[in-house]
Order: C-alpha cells, then sequence, then structure tokens
C-alpha cells in the first residue's frame, strides 16, 4: 500500500482562540519550532515538471522528504505519496545532493506547532504571508475535526504552501522567490487574500 499524505489547510485569523479550541479539543502539543525547508531540483527542473518535490527541512531535528503525484484524485483533500527519512546532519545531506546533480531551488521558513488528535496530525502554522491550520489524517477524521474545531469546510485549501506562494507572489508582483520571514518584512497580506488559495 503506497504511503499515502491526506490533508487540508484552512486560513486563520486568530491564532491564539484556534488553539484554544484545539486544545480544549483534547489535542496534545508535540512542540513548536522554527522550520527551514530547502527544496532542490536538478538543472532541467525535473523534479517540478513531474509534480514531485524533493525537500530538506531543519527544524529539531533534519528530515528528507520525497513527495510524488498519486493515482487517487479527490478535489475535497490534497493527496500525495510521500517518503520521509530523517538524517543526522543537514550539511552533509545537502552536499550528497549537490553531488548527485541536486541543487536549491528555492527556500521557505516556517513557525509550526504540532498537536496530536485521534488519528490526526494537526499543525498550527505561521507563514511568512500568514497563519494557517493543516490538518492531515484518514478523510473521515479529517472532516469530523474540522468540523469540531468550528472550520468552514468550503474555505480550505488543497493547495501546498509553494503554490500558494506563487499565487500571492504574481498577485503581489512580489520580487522574490524564497518565503522568508525577512522577505516578507514589509509586505502586507491580508486573510481575504486566502480566497486566491482555493480551487
Amino acid at each position: 500500500m503506497e504511503p499515502l499524505e491526506i490533508e487540508v489547510k484552512f486560513p486563520v485569523a486568530d491564532a491564539p482562540a484556534l488553539r484554544e479550541k484545539i486544545t480544549a479539543s483534547g489535542a496534545v502539543s508535540t512542540g513548536r519550532h522554527f522550520e527551514v525547508n530547502v527544496l532542490f531540483d536538478d538543472a532541467a527542473g525535473s523534479l517540478r515538471r513531474a509534480d514531485c518535490l524533493l525537500r530538506l527541512r531543519q527544524d529539531a531535528r533534519t528530515t528528507l522528504t520525497f513527495k510524488s503525484t498519486s493515482e487517487e484524485r479527490d478535489r475535497q483533500f490534497k493527496i500525495h505519496r510521500e517518503r520521509e527519512v530523517r538524517v543526522s546532519d543537514f550539511d552533509s545531506m545537502e552536499q550528497i545532493l549537490s553531488s548527485l546533480g541536486f541543487h536549491r531551488r528555492q527556500v521557505y521558513e516556517k513557525w509550526r506547532e504540532t498537536f496530536r488528535l485521534d488519528e490526526t496530525v494537526l499543525c498550527l502554522d505561521q507563514m511568512p504571508f500568514g497563519d494557517y491550520l493543516e490538518i492531515e489524517g484518514p478523510k473521515a477524521a479529517i472532516r469530523r475535526v474540522a468540523s469540531n474545531l468550528g472550520l468552514n469546510w468550503n474555505r480550505r485549501i488543497i493547495r501546498n504552501y509553494l503554490e500558494m506562494f506563487s499565487l500571492l507572489r504574481d498577485h503581489l508582483q512580489l520580487p522574490f522567490t524564497d518565503i522568508t520571514f525577512q522577505n516578507f518584512e514589509n509586505v502586507t497580506v491580508r486573510i481575504d487574500n486566502a480566497k486566491l488559495f482555493r480551487r
């Protein structure tokens, strides 16, 4: 059975209030961490053209992730195949990827607090362009958690953060490609911009 990542995101207008709802629902926090995510591709952009993602993430640990499209289609959820492995050294792994012909394509940062609730993982993300809640797990469990938290299912987002940024970059005519807090210091992003991200 292929390892599937099934998830949705919701824009968050009031992160502290939503966090209270999450903890009141019985979810247990596993901590909040700052993440640096580096995407890799070859010179021809082969991974991007194939709708694949190769990512090296640094937070409390270092993780190498490969995502690719799944044959399962459902317009209600974002579904990808995902393989992850923990590695001991970020710089050494980057050198290995470079030696194999993969080089940095894009960097994105976020603060993430992760919660576990029954069959789901909830991630309260502070992105440079706004706050979002990501819910991952079985489809029925995702819908149940979203409903219990009072989230409007019609406002869900099934794009990844890179796709969201690409739309926002075009909309606001941003001059940069890395999604860092420093790049967004003088950029105003309103919560209603989240309408851009819904399919």
